[in-house]
């Protein structure tokens, strides 16, 4: 069973400390460089002071209507890949040789509702919904603008999904023909049914926290060369007076940690590093720093 996550104090850079278990393998089998990283997080007021808030709507994307999951996933995904064909584009050539890791809770739910409320009404079932009902359904989309046509995974676990997402992607970047893992962290406002599936299930079966809105996260993680050397951490924050506080990141529930990940990688990358690595330091713990010079 995995390892759930126990936090400390913690600001923007500072990544969750997980609880140690001999059991369990390490997150990643060897450091992978963060290549680029990007986050979405709920518009309006809701947003303010959270990373990569919204100002306004996400732009609509031909084909998926009513629900935000995908206009979310194509938004945060363009913004950590850069255009398709652009100058900024980080696939380009290496389409055959990415793959993409896409971890959510419950999905789109706003569709599944959607299309459950127009059936019970008796209503006739848009085809539209039927489509996008499939969570890899944007996945193609973009997959089709990007040129990748390496593999796809979409994962939902009960417990700390986020190091599953990160593990899914280690395992395919062990393999010869990957070069590089897009991994994407969604997860939509919960609705009613999901709050209560989610509020009778967590204790039982150790759901993770469920973010407070609309939200998402996309890290590009690709292989390093072999034989690299110690890798400087982040410093370490001053000790605080005890006392209950709120961490920065609790808003995003369970993307809290790929959100911190994305954050640390940008403080690090702040400091005119080479490279920016994310690597295990024990069972299910995670760290993100520079190469040493």
């Amino acid at each position: 069973m995995t390892a759930r996550a126990t936090y400390r104090e913690s600001g923007p850079g500072r990544l969750p400390q997980l609880r140690e278990d001999p059991s369990m393998p390490t997150v990643l089998s060897k450091p992978r460089a963060i290549a680029s990283a990007a986050c979405r997080t709920p518009w309006g007021e809701a947003a303010a002071g959270l990373p990569g808030a919204a100002e306004v709507e996400l732009p609509k994307v031909v084909g998926f209507v009513v629900s935000r999951f995908s206009p979310l996933v194509h938004d945060v995904v363009t913004a950590c890949l850069g255009e398709p064909g652009s100058t900024d584009d980080l696939v380009g050539a290496a389409g055959p040789r990415t793959a993409v890791v896409l971890a959510t809770l419950f999905g789109d739910t706003t569709t599944t509702d959607t299309a459950t409320q127009r059936l019970v009404a008796g209503q006739v079932h848009s085809p539209l919904l039927f489509f996008q009902s499939v969570t890899t359904s944007i996945l193609g989309h973009l997959t089709k603008r990007y040129g990748i046509t390496g593999q796809l995974t979409c994962l939902s676990a009960g417990g700390d999904l986020a190091t599953e997402a990160f593990r899914a992607a280690d395992l395919l970047l062990d393999q010869d023909a990957v070069e590089q893992v897009l991994v994407i962290g969604v997860e939509t406002a919960p609705g009613e049914r999901a709050t209560w599936v989610h509020g009778r299930t967590a204790a039982e079966d150790g759901l993770d926290a469920l973010p407070a809105g609309d939200a998402a996260v996309a890290l590009l993680l690709r292989r390093t060369g072999t034989g690299l050397p110690e890798l400087c951490g982040l410093p370490e924050e001053p000790d605080r007076p005890a006392g209950p506080t709120v961490p920065w990141s609790a808003p995003f529930g369970w993307l809290r940690a790929l959100v911190e990940t994305a954050q640390a990688a940008d403080r690090v990358r702040s400091g005119r590093v080479t490279q920016t690595v994310i690597h295990s330091t024990g069972p299910d713990r995670f760290r993100v720093g520079p190469l040493a010079p």
